[in-house]
């Protein structure tokens, strides 16, 4: 065996001596919340985002049929290809929307993240970050080069205090998660517009767990507390609410004629496909015409299940968002309980290090507009039994 291979191996032992291994798991959805293994078993699914349910919808699913007239793929870079007329259709829908001037699809909602920060902020700024922020954005703020002062988690004393003292003569960037994608909690938004406009620093948030989530017309955090407009720049997602695959920016036209000059991963990656942005679109569409439908499905699904692991005694973070953060602080509880949940036929995420700090391991539970209520009782129920085991001393 080569050197590389045994050094792996060694480091792969310990991943799973430590209870942190991973793996891909072949599934077929065959509704919004169901999906089948290659053996053809079942499962009940807790573990997507496709908070509206919106993968299955059969206006989505026809647009798909009707952009796969125009070819399975983009052939190309938008720069040299071209943006198909869905690229285009989608970023004005997604621009009025979000209540900005202009809008730019990436690639994954992890690549927005990476390009943007990549592409506007330059070496001499400083870019303060929160300290839960995703890993796509902190991955972006490490390639920018700029530096980077992480706060405590929505501390906005902290914050300040970190503006008070900052003598950069460059721009000032506050990067902040919309919906926080472990916790579920929300941003700070009145706060934070209100520090940004006083140190003139650019506000930039994360909106990939809010949209179709939170807002009066599920357009995320700046609707939630009604600051439409008082954002600089909104990143989103399209593989989450809104059925498809892909991330977008949006944002003043400066901001967007900038990137699609200066950003790297955008400049150099292929587009997304027709049928894709056409998906996404579709979803957006069912989104803006029946959201009190949605949201109100939403919510009320989410409300229940918090409320039945509560009577369970079951030790979540409180909140109001569909991400539910079962705590259980040690990986191989974590990783033991996902796997009893598995073979009743629900599916859940055990979140372990490095995604979270060690010792704060977690089940995280995403609630959907599609589960029933059957569905979400049944699975409160047999969380609650195994939590009951864990009390009591039993090993699970």
């Amino acid at each position: 065996m080569l050197k590389l291979e045994q050094i792996l191996q060694n480091k792969l032992q310990l991943i799973e001596e430590h209870g942190l291994w991973r793996q891909l798991t072949p599934l077929r959805f065959i509704t919004p919340v169901r999906a089948i293994s290659k053996t053809g078993k079942e499962y009940l699914v807790f573990s997507s985002n496709n908070y509206l349910g919106l993968t299955h919808a059969p206006e989505v699913i026809a647009a798909v049929k009707e952009a796969a007239k125009f070819g399975t793929g983009s052939t190309g870079s938008p720069l040299t290809t071209g943006r198909h007329f869905e690229g285009n259709r989608l970023e004005k829908a997604l621009a009025a929307f979000k209540h900005t001037e202009s809008a730019l699809i990436f690639n994954t909602g992890y690549m927005t993240n990476l390009g943007v920060i990549y592409g506007l902020v330059e070496k001499n700024d400083v870019i303060f970050s929160d300290e839960l922020n995703h890993a796509s954005i902190i991955d972006g703020c490490r390639i920018s080069k700029a530096a980077v002062k992480v706060y405590k988690h929505s501390d906005m004393q902290d914050l300040q205090e970190l503006l008070e003292k900052d003598t950069t003569k460059g721009q000032r960037y506050i990067i902040t998660d919309g919906v926080f994608s472990m916790d579920g909690d929300i941003a700070k938004l009145p706060e934070l517009v209100q520090l940004a406009q006083k140190y003139e620093a650019c506000l930039y948030v994360d909106d990939a767990h809010a949209v179709g989530v939170l807002g009066a017309d599920g357009s995320g955090t700046a609707a939630h507390y009604g600051l439409q407009g008082q954002v600089d720049l909104q990143v989103g997602t399209l593989s989450k609410a809104l059925a498809s695959e892909g991330g977008y920016v949006a944002g003043k036209r400066v901001y967007i004629d900038y990137l699609i000059n200066k950003s790297r991963p955008f400049i150099f990656s292929t587009a997304l496909s027709p049928a894709s942005m056409a998906a996404a679109k579709a979803a957006l569409e069912l989104l803006i015409g029946e959201k009190d439908l949605y949201l109100h499905k939403l919510k009320s699904n989410t409300e229940l299940m918090r409320s039945l692991l509560v009577q369970y005694d079951v030790n979540i973070i409180a909140g109001e968002t569909p991400i539910i953060p079962i705590m259980l602080g040690d990986a191989k509880l974590t990783t033991k309980f996902a796997q009893r949940l598995e073979k009743k036929g629900i599916l859940v995420a055990a979140i372990r290090p490095t995604t979270v700090p060690i010792g704060q391991s977690r089940l995280r539970l995403t609630i959907t507009a599609a589960h029933s209520e059957e569905d979400i009782r049944l699975t409160a129920a047999a969380i609650g039994k195994i939590w009951q085991e864990i009390q009591e001393g039993y090993d699970i």
